[in-house]
Parts: structure tokens; C-alpha cells; sequence
């Protein structure tokens, strides 16, 4: 099995924390088969909104979901 990852952000409530304000409004990113392609997106959706505190982007390790004993 791939070890798939899932890119997504959106408005947080709390820059230091990762409530997001309306998660209907997330923005998806994409969902990647290795975590190099993943940390690639991630950087470049966080680069595009650097100036935005409010705006976090954050990387779902989802074959760890999947497959939690492994």
C-alpha cells in the first residue's frame, strides 16, 4: 500500500492552533503517494498565503489512519 498523504488548509480560528473557521471553505489540496510530493504541495500552498496568519496548510499522514497498528 502507498503511503498516502493528504495536503489541505484553510482560515484558522487561532493562528496557534489548528481549529479551522469553516471547514466547508477547506482548501484541498490534493492527496499524494509519498510524503517528499506531499511536503512539495504543502510548501507551495503555505508559500502562496505566507502573509496570511490566519491561513494554515497542513500535511495528514493517511496511511496511518488506514493501517493505525502498523
Amino acid at each position: 500500500m502507498s503511503k498516502l498523504h493528504l495536503v489541505f488548509g484553510g482560515r484558522v480560528k487561532d493562528p496557534q492552533a489548528l481549529e479551522f473557521q469553516d471547514p466547508s471553505k477547506l482548501d484541498i489540496v490534493g492527496i499524494f503517494a509519498d510524503y517528499a510530493e506531499a511536503e512539495k504541495a504543502w510548501r507551495g500552498a503555505a508559500q502562496r498565503t505566507v502573509d496570511d496568519a490566519e491561513m494554515r496548510y497542513v500535511v495528514v499522514h493517511l496511511h496511518r489512519l488506514l493501517e493505525p497498528d502498523a
